[in-house]
């Protein structure tokens, strides 16, 4: 993690200073405290735990994994000087794939195979870590994530044809098997 911030600080070019430094605090907040290491925190707080809500879980991931996809998806807008609008739509867009793509994983987690995951299958059962799927059950989580995925393009509808390759990315996130 250390190295993205290297990365951005030394070979982003061309971009004002004032762009950059707001790129590598979206990058800060999505890895500290706030984002990454506080869903971990919590995370490992509740491994074991049955009685882990659907709050605490999108607590967990919203912190996590969305924090991760925000902060991408931010620091692109940042960098093309988008305005507060698409910013906000953009922070809708990050965080509904964010969420779908955890409950995706969460339901091949169950559902597929080590050889189709690439990754031990099976292993948060093993943990004993709350899932949505353990909270909602797996056709309920198909159904979020979708809800999720839909959302998340509906809130790039605006751009028209140029919001076509991130809405692919978001059916993506619902149609992958591994």
């Amino acid at each position: 993690m250390a190295y993205a911030f290297e990365f951005v600080a030394t070979q982003t070019k061309g971009i004002s200073a004032e762009c950059l430094v707001q790129v590598i605090a979206k990058l800060g907040k999505a890895v500290g405290a706030a984002g990454l290491v506080g869903g971990q925190a919590v995370d490992l707080e509740c491994e074991g735990k049955t009685d882990v809500s659907v709050e605490t879980l999108d607590f967990i991931h919203k912190h996590k994994t969305s924090a991760l996809l925000e902060a991408s998806v931010l620091s692109g807008a940042v960098l093309a000087n988008a305005t507060a609008t698409d910013l906000q739509r953009l922070t809708t867009y990050a965080q509904n794939i964010g969420l779908a793509f955890q409950i995706v994983d969460d339901i091949l987690d169950i559902t597929s195979t080590q050889a189709e995951l690439g990754k031990t299958a099976g292993k948060d059962l093993d943990a004993q870590k709350a899932t949505y799927p353990s909270i909602w059950g797996l056709e309920e989580s198909k159904k979020k994530a979708q809800q999720l995925v839909d959302e998340a393009k509906e809130a790039l509808e605006t751009y028209g044809v140029l919001a076509l390759p991130l809405q692919a990315l978001a059916d993506f996130i619902t149609a992958r098997t591994h």
